[in-house]
């Protein structure tokens, strides 16, 4: 009877802390609501970003249109700069106009690495550009921007690095056609 006295007054003590109307619950459901407001946010500002990709592209008929939401996922998912990979893109072949196949990026010369698409080359190069696979994580991992743009072409051409980042400005400063979003 004494245990079940004890298990009952526990019982009175936690309930309050289950309760709608309970501080707790309160509290627990104002978090909810204010990270909902910072995805809602992250979602706003990541169809900002790739508006402003897809908009820089289709101004010029690159054919990597379209493809703005997957740049912006990737780099986020492997710790870019989200428009690293658009610019490089724009750099080694004009958006995918002379591309190798798919591979925008000329990855690998385009010699070792034959893309299904463009999104598995996004996919692919972000993922070795955020210092994610172990062959060329050496290069990339836990380096800023200007140092993977080094590593992966400034250190044969001397204005590379200096060219990418003039990319990302431009694309950055793109405006985006609200009517077209």
């Amino acid at each position: 009877m004494k245990k079940q006295t004890i298990q009952f007054a526990r019982g009175l003590v936690l309930l309050p802390f289950f309760t709608a109307s309970s501080p707790f619950a309160m509290l627990y459901e104002m978090n909810l609501f204010s990270n909902y407001a910072v995805v809602e946010e992250s979602v706003s500002l990541a169809e900002e970003r790739a508006g402003k990709i897809d908009a820089y592209f289709a101004k010029r008929g690159m054919p990597l249109e379209g493809h703005g939401a997957k740049f912006v996922a990737e780099a986020e998912k492997n710790g870019l700069d989200w428009r690293l990979l658009p610019a490089i893109a724009i750099k080694e072949s004009t958006g995918g106009k002379f591309a190798c196949g798919y591979n925008p990026f000329g990855w690998g010369s385009c010699k070792i690495v034959k893309f299904k698409s463009w999104d598995a080359a996004i996919e692919t190069v972000a993922h070795n550009l955020g210092g994610n696979n172990p062959v060329t994580s050496r290069y990339y991992n836990g380096t800023t921007t200007e140092e993977k743009l080094h590593h992966y072409n400034g250190s044969v051409v001397p204005t590379y690095t200096g060219e990418v980042l003039e990319f990302m400005e431009l694309i950055e400063k793109t405006e985006v056609n609200k009517d077209r979003a």
